[in-house]
């Protein structure tokens, strides 16, 4: 499906970083770990970028996760963009044993120590929740300062958290309404923000979720916490390509299609949307 989605012409790949969810009907299912899931993908592509969308820093000692980038950023030759989020699903925390309390300060100590390990090759910190002495992270990544950072939340103060260092922004479907107009609030809410955490309107890259139903769908779930009522994209490959427009209209400069099914005939379904796009 990887190698499908390249040949079609698709930027980027994307992979949950989720351990479980509880569905309706006492049904539970979860998906392969992400990690280890983008290195395979990696080495089987060659051209398009690759990422979390995102990685829980709840769910990896933070110089760990910094290790895990650089070897997936060196496997494949400096195409990961490194997504990183507090996570916010509890059934998996306490299923798996990590702790859901403070999630947002745990983000706030792990990213000063992953953003550090990627852009300088070393850190010492002693935080409230995580300690590294020393650490030195070597092979250093494919490139210099690292994989580009992408914070996944538009929360407030994820937001002055993140916003001073990251190169772009990302926000869930459900989170916007799955429309433009919704995307276009959030943009102008965090364009405010980030012009406050002193960068430029802008300067922060915007990019979004997108929610799109082919034929054999039957509902996207995440869970009974995280559902909501949002009208997924559908119709021609002209309907679709003309919502994408909009969201880049908008302000989108990078769009993950959320799809459902997703199968190998929804990638090759796409190919005829970015066909339509490539000729506009």
């Amino acid at each position: 499906m990887a190698r499908a989605a390249e040949a079609v012409g698709f930027d980027s790949l994307w992979l949950g970083d989720h351990l479980l969810y509880d569905l309706p009907g006492r049904v539970t299912r979860g998906p392969w770990e992400a990690w280890t899931s983008l290195a395979a993908l990696a080495a089987a592509t060659e051209r398009v970028e690759l990422g979390p969308l995102v990685a829980s820093t709840s769910f990896h000692a933070p110089a760990m996760l910094a290790k895990q980038a650089a070897t997936v950023d060196a496997i494949s030759g400096g195409r990961l963009i490194l997504g990183l989020g507090a996570g916010w699903n509890e059934r998996e925390y306490r299923a798996f044993g990590f702790p859901y309390d403070h999630r947002v300060s745990r983000f706030e100590e792990a990213f000063t120590i992953i953003r550090s390990l990627l852009w300088e090759g070393r850190v010492d910190f002693d935080g409230a929740y995580y300690r590294v002495e020393d650490c030195v992270l070597d092979p250093r990544p494919a490139r210099p300062g690292g994989p580009p950072l992408m914070l996944g939340s538009t929360s407030p103060r994820m937001m002055r958290i993140g916003l001073p260092h990251v190169d772009a922004w990302n926000v869930w479907w459900s989170d916007y309404g799955n429309t433009p107009g919704g995307f276009a609030a959030v943009r102008d809410r965090v364009d405010e923000a980030a012009v406050q955490a002193g960068r430029t309107a802008g300067e922060v890259a915007a990019t979004a979720a997108v929610l799109v139903s082919l034929p054999g769908g039957t509902g996207r779930l995440m869970g009974n916490a995280y559902n909501a009522p949002v009208r997924p994209v559908r119709g021609s490959a002209a309907d679709i390509g003309g919502h994408l427009d909009a969201m880049a209209s908008a302000g989108a400069t990078h769009l993950q299609l959320v799809v459902d099914p997703i199968t190998q005939e929804s990638i090759e379904t796409l190919a005829e949307v970015l066909a339509t796009l490539d000729r506009d």
